[in-house]
């Protein structure tokens, strides 16, 4: 997934930004709304993870304005706000979570992989598809029984996949999922990840469409 994640403190920030990166996600990390919104412009999130006390302004009524004018993206909020007119606020607000700092970095992972779940109409974290297990939870895959281990990377291109089941994906929409703006992308990078996904998964597992992208093979 592509994760947004809006915090202005420096160390919680660097520290959920790490974590999310470990489990296979791309996180672009802003300090400001006016910062969130222009990347909200420029490319399209999976989630989007919330602070409420930024230096210009306040992240419900961000999350308000998206919501009114119709951006269904996941929020969770991250917040120190502890009291329970503060969390009915925020998912009254639109939040689809909220956490209360400081918390667990695992927790957040595992809120994270719930929420982004539900959206996908599926919350039930295992998944077979031919000869495999996939707990969607555990990012872990097993073939025939056995376990198959992935990258990091690996596993958020086959998550891809996973969470869109017969839907077509361009090149360039694999690496707007896989990589922050930051980031340096070589011209076969997605390539070589679905030739490897072949060798581990099976052959017929991501289905190539010539000249407009790659999907899920059917099962």
């Amino acid at each position: 997934m592509r994760i947004l994640l809006i915090e202005d403190d420096t160390v919680l920030g660097a520290a959920v930004r790490d974590q999310i990166a470990a489990d296979g996600h791309s996180v672009d990390w802003v300090t400001r709304l006016d910062a969130a919104q222009d990347a909200l412009n420029g490319a399209a999130f999976d989630l989007i993870l919330l602070d409420l006390m930024l230096p210009d302004g306040r992240g419900i009524d961000f999350l308000k304005r998206l919501r009114a004018r119709g951006e269904v993206t996941p929020a969770i909020i991250l917040t120190a706000l502890d009291q329970v007119s503060d969390r009915i606020e925020g998912l009254n607000a639109g939040a689809d979570d909220y956490l209360v700092k400081p918390f667990d970095l695992a927790e957040l992972s595992a809120r994270i992989g719930s929420v982004a779940r539900r959206y996908t109409g599926n919350p039930n974290p295992i998944i077979t598809h031919d000869a495999l297990d996939i707990d969607l939870a555990a990012h872990s895959v097993r073939r025939d029984g056995k376990q198959v281990a992935l990258t990091a990377r690996e596993w958020a291109l086959f998550e891809a996949f996973l969470t869109r089941p017969g839907q077509l994906l361009s090149k360039p929409q694999l690496e707007e999922k896989l990589y922050a703006f930051t980031s340096e992308i070589e011209s076969n990078t997605i390539e070589v990840h679905v030739s490897r996904l072949r060798k581990k998964l099976g052959a017929h597992i991501i289905e190539t469409v010539r000249g407009m992208g790659y999907r899920l093979g059917a099962p």
